[in-house]
């Protein structure tokens, strides 16, 4: 072989293995492809109290849904205060560098923000906050960080079973958690169970601390994320809710399914919002 053709060769050969290189780099750098979907209705009631948001940035995606309370238009103004309070912060920091001082400086963000427009009480809000890492590590499926404030419910669906995260602020909790304690009775705790009021909320001169992840949760693929209000699982048996977002379909298309099941069962309806993050194939 003359010396130009074991030029060409050698060189080929550099290319080649180059080409190997990056391959092998871009398979273990990939990230998972996260599919979204959202709806929501505003079911027997005049005003529509639930928003979400959700922003994808470098490294990972935020999802948020508020649902708000109050006199006239104060649970709308509210919520949508908590969402624009979220989507603003985590657009301006790195969010996922420090997850847990994210969720609470944007809980105390919003809180503020809420009393500022409301100094009468008349508008304030429950709220999930959920962020997936999306390459937390290569070659590896997200993580998931959540934080709640109020009854806006988390829960990941996987292997076919729909599973709560996280337990909220309501008072049939508390006295959960206040039996066990020890600071309350069998015979009281039984008689607050029922009472799904919430005593922690956004909009309030007192409030306490936000339920935050202990661990990340380390998803894997066809894994859905469900962020849901009170309107949801309230509105609808959980194995109906369980059903529905079992259906092949595309995350869009459940959110759309699961809402129009809400709208066709008959008498008081509340407002009710669902946000659907489903783990796919890495890129």
């Amino acid at each position: 072989m003359s010396v130009p053709y074991l030029a060409i060769a050698v060189f080929s050969g550099f290319l080649l293995l180059f080409a190997l290189i990056r391959l092998a780099q871009a398979l273990m750098e990939r990230e998972s492809r996260c599919d979204v979907g959202c709806s929501k209705t505003i079911g027997s009631r005049e005003v529509q109290e639930d928003f979400y948001r959700v922003i994808r940035g470098r490294e990972g995606l935020l999802a948020v849904l508020a649902d708000g309370m109050g006199k006239e238009l104060g649970g709308k103004i509210a919520a949508r205060k908590v969402t624009e309070v979220f989507a603003d912060l985590f657009q301006e920091y790195n969010a996922l560098d420090h997850p847990f001082y994210f969720f609470r400086k944007a809980f105390q963000a919003a809180n503020r923000e809420v009393l500022k427009l409301f100094e009468d009480g008349r508008g304030c809000a429950a709220a999930t906050a959920v962020m997936l890492q999306e390459s937390p590590n290569r070659g590896e499926y997200p993580k998931m960080y959540y934080a709640i404030v109020g009854n806006v419910k988390v829960a990941v669906l996987r292997n076919g079973e729909l599973i709560p995260v996280g337990s909220g602020h309501t008072v049939s909790v508390l006295a959960q958690e206040k039996y066990y304690s020890g600071d309350i009775t069998r015979e009281d705790a039984l008689a607050l169970l029922d009472v799904n009021r919430i005593y922690n909320y956004i909009g309030r001169d007192h409030f306490q601390n936000i339920e935050c992840y202990d661990t990340p949760i380390q998803l894997k693929k066809d894994d859905m994320v469900v962020l849901m209000s009170d309107g949801i699982y309230e509105g609808m048996e959980w194995k109906e809710l369980e059903e529905c977002l079992n259906r092949k379909a595309g995350s869009q298309q459940l959110a759309f399914e699961v809402i129009e099941h809400i709208n066709r069962k008959a008498g008081d309806k509340d407002n009710a919002g669902i946000v659907l993050l489903r783990v796919g194939e890495l890129l």
